[in-house]
Order: C-alpha cells, then sequence, then structure tokens
C-alpha cells in the first residue's frame, strides 16, 4: 500500500509499506548489482549509509552465481544478509544494452551472455520466474528499452510489445505466488512507461498500463542518450496520467540536480548507479557541489570530504588520506570514496523529506538545484 502524505506543487511525500518494511519516499535505491555495492560495500555498509533499498540485477543474477542458487539459499535477504526492501529490475535494460547481441521476438528474446557467449531466452516468464527466485520485494516487468533517438512507428510497435508483455508478467507473478516453494508470495510488480522521446506514445502507453491496477509504476527509456530537458519535458508531460496513489519511479537517474528535478516534478523513486562509479574515480558529491578529489590541491588537505557529512569516510579520513588511496589503487581507497556518495545520496533523499514535511521544500529545490550540478570550489 502506498500512502500519499502530503504534496508541495507536484512534489510528493509518502510512504510505500511492503512485505520488507517500509520506504520513506522520496527514495534514492543503492544499485548492488551482483548483491554488492561495487567498491566492497556489503549489507552492514548499506546500513551505516543509511539505505531504504537495494537494487539488485535480474539478468547478472541470473548468470552467476544463478537465481536457482539464490533461491535455495532463501532468497536475496537470506543470501545477502540485507533485511530490509529488495527490488530487482527486469533484465531488460541489459537486453538492451546487448544490442549486437540479441533478437527480439514476441515471445521474448534470444541472446547471448556477455561472459560465455552461451545461448540464452528471457521473455516476461522467465523474468518473473527469476525475480521469483530471488524473492525480491519488488519486482520490474519485462519490458523493450529502445535507444534515443528512436524511429516513431518502431517505438509505437515496441509500446504494444511491452503492454502485451505487461499482461503476461502479472499473470505469471499471480499464479507464482500460488507456488509450493515461493518464497514472497507477496512480491509486488511495478509496470514500466515506455515511447523513447514521443510525448503522444508515452501518454498512451501510461494510460493503458494505469488500468492494469499494479502495485507501482516506472518512467523507462531515459537516460540513455537524450538531453536532460528532454527528460524532463517527457517526466512532465507523462505525470498527469500516473496514478496519483501509487509509486512513481525514474529508472536510472541520475545525478544530485536530476534527482532533485525528479522530486520537483512528481517521482518518488530513483536510483542510478553514478554514486559508486563516479567514487571509484574520484569524482565525489558534497553540499558545496561536485569534487575532483584527484586534483592536485587535495594532495595536503587535512580537512574531511565535507565537513557537513556523517559519512564513515569523513568521520575518520582526510581528503589527502583517500586521495592518496584511490592514486594508488588501494581498495580502501574506493571504499571509503564510495561510502560518501551514497551516504550523500541517501542523505539527499532525506533531507528532501524533511523539507516536504516541514513545507519548505519549494525554498530548498530553489537553493540547491544548480548548486549541486556546479563545480566545488571549496
Amino acid at each position: 500500500m502506498f500512502i500519499l502524505k502530503k504534496k508541495d506543487g507536484y512534489a510528493r511525500r509518502g510512504v510505500l509499506i511492503t512485505p520488507h518494511g517500509e520506504i520513506q519516499t522520496p527514495v534514492f535505491m543503492n544499485v548492488a548489482t551482483c548483491a554488492a555495492i561495487k567498491g566492497g560495500l556489503g549489507a552492514e555498509d548499506l546500513r551505516e549509509v543509511n539505505c531504504q533499498v537495494m537494487l539488485s540485477n535480474t539478468y547478472h543474477l541470473h548468470l552467476r552465481p544463478g537465481d536457482g542458487l539464490v533461491h535455495e539459499m532463501g532468497g536475496l535477504q537470506k543470501f545477502t544478509g540485507w533485511t530490509g526492501p529488495t527490488l530487482t529490475d527486469s533484465g531488460g535494460f541489459q537486453v538492451f544494452s546487448l544490442s549486437q547481441l540479441r533478437r527480439i521476438k514476441e515471445e521474448g528474446v534470444y541472446f547471448a551472455s556477455h561472459i560465455d557467449g552461451k545461448r540464452i531466452f528471457m521473455g516476461p516468464e522467465e523474468s518473473m520466474r527469476i525475480q521469483s527466485h530471488l524473492a525480491s520485494t519488488i519486482a520490474m516487468a519485462f519490458d523493450e528499452c529502445i535507444e534515443n533517438p528512436a524511429e516513431y512507428n518502431y517505438t509505437k510497435q515496441s509500446c504494444e510489445r511491452t503492454t502485451r508483455w505487461l499482461l503476461r508478467c502479472k499473470a505469471e507473478l499471480a499464479r507464482l505466488a500460488e507456488q509450493p516453494g515461493t518464497i514472497n508470495p507477496r512480491q509486488m510488480l511495478f509496470g514500466i512507461n515506455q515511447g523513447s522521446t514521443y510525448e503522444d506514445l508515452r501518454i498512451r502507453h501510461m494510460k493503458q498500463i494505469a488500468e492494469m491496477d499494479l502495485d507501482g509504476y516506472a518512467i523507462g527509456g531515459l537516460a540513455v542518450g537524450e538531453s536532460a530537458e528532454e527528460m524532463y519535458r517527457i517526466i512532465e508531460a507523462v505525470e498527469p496520467y500516473m496514478p496519483t496513489y501509487k509509486p512513481r519511479y525514474l529508472m536510472g537517474v541520475g545525478t544530485p540536480q536530476n534527482i532533485l528535478e525528479g522530486v520537483h516534478r512528481g517521482v518518488d523513486f530513483f536510483d542510478c548507479v553514478m554514486p559508486s562509479r563516479n567514487a571509484r574515480h574520484g569524482n565525489l558529491f558534497t553540499w558545496k557541489g561536485k569534487m575532483n578529489l584527484l586534483n592536485e590541491k587535495y594532495a595536503r588537505d587535512e580537512r574531511p570530504i565535507d565537513e557537513n557529512c556523517g559519512c564513515p569516510a569523513c568521520r575518520h579520513h582526510s581528503r589527502s588520506f583517500i586521495r592518496h588511496l584511490i592514486k594508488a589503487k588501494e581498495a580502501l581507497g574506493m571504499r571509503l570514496a564510495v561510502q560518501h556518495n551514497l551516504y550523500f545520496y541517501n542523505e539527499l533523499t532525506q533531507k528532501i523529506r524533511d523539507a516536504l514535511d516541514g513545507d519548505y521544500f519549494e525554498s530548498f529545490y530553489q537553493k540547491y538545484h544548480e548548486l549541486l550540478a556546479e563545480r566545488s570550489q571549496d
């Protein structure tokens, strides 16, 4: 059940009640692709950086260690030690990224493993069965994600196929919920809106899937080549047609500025690999803007990354030390940097929730929506 507690303009403050606990929204989901955060972070670290939702990758876990093994080990929660809510993507985006190795048919997609070239088939039913084995809190529907820009007629056909696939996903997940041995029979299903950058196709598709009364709705197929302005335009076009009392998820987005702009336009859920990926290369986020820790000016800087941050890296270490570790390719350097960036993202959404609770979201937005994208001069 999703409870919409209040609104400020289009921005929404809510809570999603799940089989594995409450999710306070807006929320950033921390991406643990193979059931761990790249950079050496596990379940205990996610708790320390105030993570609410761990997101894992259906495609990668299907290939290794295998969703059957995860099922035998009790599902993602027991397998990883993370006891909070989890979300698994459908595998659709990974299939999209394997454009040279795939063949799309009505029944599903035939593609080759990026690991060993093994031929694999995945359709709506297969995706649901894999995600049921993983026993995530939220399963994503299997969809076709296409590149931007895309040809109009193909995009229209793709949306229609995604709708047909969604119906099959819903039916299969309902069937699986009744099977003996299903770890999470209350697994939730989010549908995905597609349509490239065509407003009419986006709106038409959103109207169709909104009628299916799903547990939540995502906007997919963005942040894959179009400009930020185009992305914001599509969110604004689709938002009036998204069910008010269901959570809204903008997939694969993005920068701190993108998140703030997304909330400002009515989005509740976000995820992105950016904070961990950037951190591993010394690119950090602070309340004074973006920082490249590898710059020479930080070589003798005794201050923490951000003096207003309570993450483990900032509590215990200097910019100088963490910079040294990253430049020396010490694993600890990447780990500390990733801890910082994830803490920052989780704190950002916490501060957004606080601003909505305190009726000052608009002033918070005006203060930070440009500052967070600037280069820190500190």
